[in-house]
């Protein structure tokens, strides 16, 4: 016997004495051997409740622990009680009255006294209600809480804070449709509650624009009331002097109004299958969606543990044989929601790869008929249970934890004890009910299943598996898109039109000269504004007719590149290279549409149409107007008629603060083989200047080199990037 297995042979040996001494002791050899003591009763300390004569619900509870305190106010009215077309108001709401400061302090004084303490004030608006609430060191609590009842009391909503929280509401609508997990969450909240339920819109630009600061004011004198305010207070304090605290500041409140809840009805989506078109992808997002319930249902502990089951954990149904045995989805889940107030969503959630799309829906519907073939088995009803139950307590492992729950249950009006029913309710579920509440709540054929994902890459085609409704995400342009549209001419003015626009071809170096270029090559300077300041950057441009656009921008980082055509849009920098979301490239694609010299060479096409629109001076110039319609692209140009050069031209514009009038100014006009160019731009963005660029150099019709346009492989680290 060698060295090495004397050693093994000495290893086993004291691994079988030493299971021998531990059998010896009464104590486990194997994990299944251990025996696991009942759990402890859950006895949370419960925060104390004050209802002041004004109706105001306050919850107390210390907790030592740190010198810190932390309060919150929770007022009824949310974003479900907004108007139709004011959708985005709360949302707004919630960000300028904090920004927007109180009439004593600006929103910027309150950062740099706050900064200067290590304190917050935050708010912010929901579906159901708006918050209000403070973080800060017990030493600082007399500073902060005065400023905290001040913007709970007293906002003042400044324009220019109302203004930034419109642009940041409209930055989410502008890429609402790049991630497909948004996509598809969005639209299934509105196939199963409806699409213009409280509990499925969305804002919308014209929404947005509709939102007036008096709008703020009259929503805050609606709701800021004590009477529907329930203000949670955690932290280093003590019980008696904290709540004589708040007596003072808030029982002379007055009482106002009580908040009313918004009536809505909930039929249930119609079944069938939808469907959402997006080319960038490689995988298709799935969703399985109808009506839930609500918390308060007597079903609701058997729906917990039937949710465990089916595909709530890892060890449920869906993610075991979907995901694990058949390998169909990267991700899988899905129960019966439900929701303090209205009903939740049943659904199941799943990604797959596009070419598996049909084969994982055919899968999904395997699962659900499973429920009826092979009920609970009970020990997958004692795993569930003990999975809940063993986790249950980690969602309340903090008192301010306990003290939110309880403050939900205030707000909703359930039983003060809720929480600590939950245990013994999910105790006693047995196997039958969980078969009940599968058989009464999931039924196949009133499922609305949507798929987000690349068509033309699916397995078989949707309507294999029945018929398809394609739904419209496009995104409402507001009023600029309607301004846009009413620039669609009549019969009338296309004769004018068309003689403007021959002006604008002579201008540019006539006909057979236009309908030459098939690219066009620009290098210059851009200088563009900042936070900082402004910044001069070399750039490159290259466009390809009819939609490839090139563009190198030298940066400190090195250079950078945006790729745009039809098959592939992405930002290429010395770190790799990254997709543009599905908005800026449709946006880019516009550019090119509304490129000068690409729409000249369309003079004929049906899908362009030009009329005049008066006119309007530009300088010193009477500048005549021509609206252009590119094939859905809009732009309108201010024409020197005596050149035929265009001095200006406007077009909306959709950037990552949503849509705005996008001017530039043309001017130093000079003729590169025979096509005029000019080689300095000045930008403005609604009111905000966007910078200028002054050109170079200019070549018309350069050789086009195709794997500019070709999205390589990210750049090995140490090399740099094409």
């Amino acid at each position: 016997m060698n060295r090495r297995e004397k050693w093994v042979s000495a290893l086993a040996m004291t691994g079988s004495l030493l299971a021998c001494a531990l059998i010896a002791k009464g104590q486990a050899t194997d994990w299944k051997q251990i025996s696991i003591p009942p759990l402890h009763a859950f006895q949370p300390q419960q925060p104390r409740r004050v209802a002041l004569p004004n109706g105001m619900v306050i919850f107390l509870q210390e907790d030592h622990e740190l010198p810190l305190i932390r309060g919150f106010a929770r007022i009824r009215g949310g974003s479900r009680e907004e108007r139709a077309d004011k959708i985005g108001l709360v949302e707004i709401y919630g960000q300028a009255w904090r920004t927007g400061g109180t009439r004593t302090k600006t929103g910027d004084e309150l950062d740099d006294y706050l900064e200067a303490r290590a304190a917050r004030i935050e708010t912010a608006g929901g579906l159901d209600s708006t918050t209000v609430s403070w973080d800060c060191l017990k030493e600082n609590l007399d500073d902060v809480f005065t400023l905290f009842v001040d913007v709970l009391q007293h906002p003042e909503f400044r324009e220019d804070k109302i203004d930034l929280a419109k642009k940041q509401v409209n930055t989410t609508i502008a890429r609402r449709n790049d991630e497909p997990l948004g996509i598809v969450r969005r639209e299934a909240a509105k196939l199963v509650y409806g699409a213009t339920s409280p509990y499925a819109r969305v804002p919308e630009y014209a929404t947005v624009a509709a939102v007036t600061r008096d709008d703020l004011l009259n929503w805050h004198r609606t709701y800021a009331h004590p009477n529907n305010t329930i203000l949670g207070v955690v932290g280093d304090f003590d019980l008696v002097a904290m709540e004589a605290k708040l007596r003072r500041a808030f029982a002379p409140w007055p009482k106002g109004p009580s908040a009313k809840k918004v009536a809505a009805a909930f039929a249930g989506p119609k079944p069938g299958f939808y469907f959402v078109g997006k080319d960038d992808v490689n995988q298709s997002n799935i969703r399985m969606v109808d009506l839930g319930t609500t918390k308060d249902n007597p079903d609701y502990y058997a729906i917990e543990v039937f949710n465990q089951i089916f595909g709530g954990s890892f060890t449920s149904r869906l993610l075991a044989d979907i995901r694990t045995k058949k390998g169909l989805a990267y991700g899988v889940g899905g129960g019966v929601g439900t929701a303090y107030d209205h009903p939740g969503m049943f659904q199941i959630a799943m990604g797959t790869k596009s070419g598996t799309t049909a084969t994982a829906i055919d899968a999904l519907y395997e699962e659900i008929d499973g429920l009826e073939k092979n009920p609970a088995s009970a020990d997958e009803l004692r795993k569930a249970k003990d999975a809940i139950l063993n986790s249950f307590v980690f969602s309340f492992d903090s008192k301010e934890k306990v003290l939110v729950e309880r403050m939900g249950y205030e707000f909703y009006g359930y039983p003060a004890d809720f929480l600590e029913r939950y245990r013994a309710g999910i105790d006693k579920v047995t196997q039958q009910d969980v078969g009940r509440v599968a058989h009464k709540y999931i039924h196949k054929e009133r499922l609305a299943v949507l798929v987000v994902g690349k068509a033309k890459d699916f397995d078989r085609p949707l309507s294999s598996l029945g018929p398809v409704t394609t739904l419209d995400i496009t995104i409402p342009a507001g009023e600029l898109g309607k301004k846009a549209e009413a620039a669609v001419p009549s019969t009338a003015s296309k004769t004018e039109g068309k003689a403007l626009l021959a002006k604008v071809i002579e201008g540019l170096g006539g006909d057979a000269k236009v309908r030459s270029v098939r690219a066009i090559r620009k290098k210059g300077t851009l200088l563009t504004k900042t936070p900082q300041g402004s910044m001069s950057l070399e750039v490159e441009e290259l466009v390809a007719f009819p939609d490839q656009l090139w563009q190198k921008m030298a940066t400190p980082e090195g250079d950078m590149s945006v790729v745009v055509s039809h098959a592939a849009a992405f930002v290429r920098t010395p770190r790799g290279s990254q997709d543009l979301p599905a908005s800026e490239k449709e946006e880019a694609l516009n550019d090119v549409k509304r490129e000068p010299l690409f729409v000249t060479q369309h003079a004929d096409d049906p899908r362009y149409s030009f009329s005049v629109a008066g006119s309007e001076k530009v300088g010193e110039v009477e500048t005549e107007v021509l609206d252009v319609n590119a094939d859905g692209a809009h732009v309108r140009w201010f024409i020197d008629p005596s050149s035929g050069r265009i001095l200006r031209a406007s077009a909306r514009a959709v950037g990552r603060n949503g849509p705005a009038e996008q001017t530039t100014d043309y001017a130093d006009w000079k003729v590169v083989d025979g096509i005029a160019v000019a080689f300095k731009e000045m930008m403005t963005r609604g009111s905000e200047e966007g910078g200028s660029s002054e050109l170079k150099e200019v070549e018309v019709n350069p050789k086009v080199d195709p794997q500019l346009f070709e999205k390589a492989p990210d750049t090995p680290p140490g090399k740099p990037a094409q």
